[in-house]
């Protein structure tokens, strides 16, 4: 049953894939940032209290994925003196789950985004017009939309957004238009 004035809130936890293939989620994304915080893999590790083991399966599964080194290794002596860091495409790879890790959180804190979400907006946000173009990205996604006057606009999208709305080229569907954002609907 519903309990009247109860709140709930919306949490998110993005994830990256390439080809299909899972690549990082929170999980993972913690495992490189502590890596390349602290240089070294064994303390990531620890600080995060998985398995050794763990760790190295997350890499692997990740370097699949994208089929290039994402942790460089550094062999210590009797000393010490060992390592690891984020190759480059380690790093991208972070930089690229950080920003939209960065996002949805803005977005979740944006009380206006959610009431868009529920559709209370006014008609003149709303921009009937049909699909000309859609190009999909690993990530994203631009939909061109021809509107009734001759005016293309052009909405940049996320890529799970068209596949969950089933976005195809020729499909009547409304810009809806909220400050500097064009989002897609459809009824």
């Amino acid at each position: 049953m519903h309990a009247p004035g109860r709140k709930y809130e919306s949490k998110y936890k993005p994830w990256l894939e390439h080809n299909g293939k899972a690549l990082v989620g929170a999980g993972r994304a913690s495992l490189l940032r502590e890596i390349r915080d602290t240089s070294s893999i064994a303390e990531a590790v620890k600080k995060l209290a998985i398995p050794y083991r763990t760790a190295w399966e997350h890499i692997r599964r990740i370097e699949e994925a994208i089929g290039a080194p994402v942790v460089k290794t550094y062999r210590g002596g009797a000393k010490g003196g060992g390592g690891a860091e984020l190759t480059e495409e380690g790093a991208r790879v972070l930089r690229e789950y950080e920003k939209h890790e960065h996002y949805l959180g803005c977005v979740s804190a944006d009380k206006d985004y959610w009431e868009a979400l529920s559709m209370k907006l006014s008609a003149r946000n709303r921009i009937s017009g049909v699909i000309k173009e859609i190009e999909k990205g690993d990530v994203a996604a631009s939909v061109r939309i021809e509107v009734v006057t001759p005016t293309v606009i052009t909405a940049l999208i996320t890529k799970a957004a068209v596949d969950e709305l089933d976005l195809k080229v020729g499909e009547e569907v409304e810009a809806v238009i909220k400050a500097t954002e064009v989002m897609v609907s459809k009824e």
